[in-house]
């Protein structure tokens, strides 16, 4: 049987990946008040709140994985660390675009300029997956 051996760059994130499920689940938390109406929320804040809270869930399990895969190739340096950083960078930044860009009191129906988060999260997302992929592909 073989033994899995991490990186030292990838066992520290995959450590502080870690710890933001206890911020995730506080999320979950405060979707069920607002899915019980105890938050009160335009619909297209509902959305993105859902957006956010499902990016977050979703990119955090993706980013312990691509860790895993970083390590199998022979990447290091800069192209390494952006292999290993562009997931967990991008569920960090993807849901902060998706709340962040929905906040505000009163009748709040379209983003506001946060908005800029999302997109820079869906590019650190695309260039770190990129990377790991091309990465994978050219390692012998």
């Amino acid at each position: 049987m073989q033994t899995l051996t991490m990186s030292d760059a990838s066992r520290h994130i995959a450590g502080a990946v870690l710890l933001t499920i206890v911020g995730i689940e506080f999320g979950g938390w405060f979707m069920t008040r607002i899915v019980r109406g105890k938050v009160a929320m335009t619909a297209f804040q509902k959305s993105f709140a859902r957006a956010g809270h499902a990016h977050a869930g979703v990119l955090v399990t993706l980013s312990l994985v691509t860790l895993l895969l970083a390590d199998a190739t022979a990447m290091d340096g800069a192209l390494g660390w952006l292999a290993r950083i562009g997931t967990p960078a991008a569920a960090a930044l993807m849901s902060a675009g998706f709340f962040f860009s929905s906040m505000g009191r009163g009748e709040v129906n379209r983003p506001n300029k946060l908005i800029w988060l999302l997109w820079l999260g869906a590019l650190s997302l695309g260039v770190g997956v990129v990377t790991l992929g091309l990465g994978l592909l050219t390692t012998s």
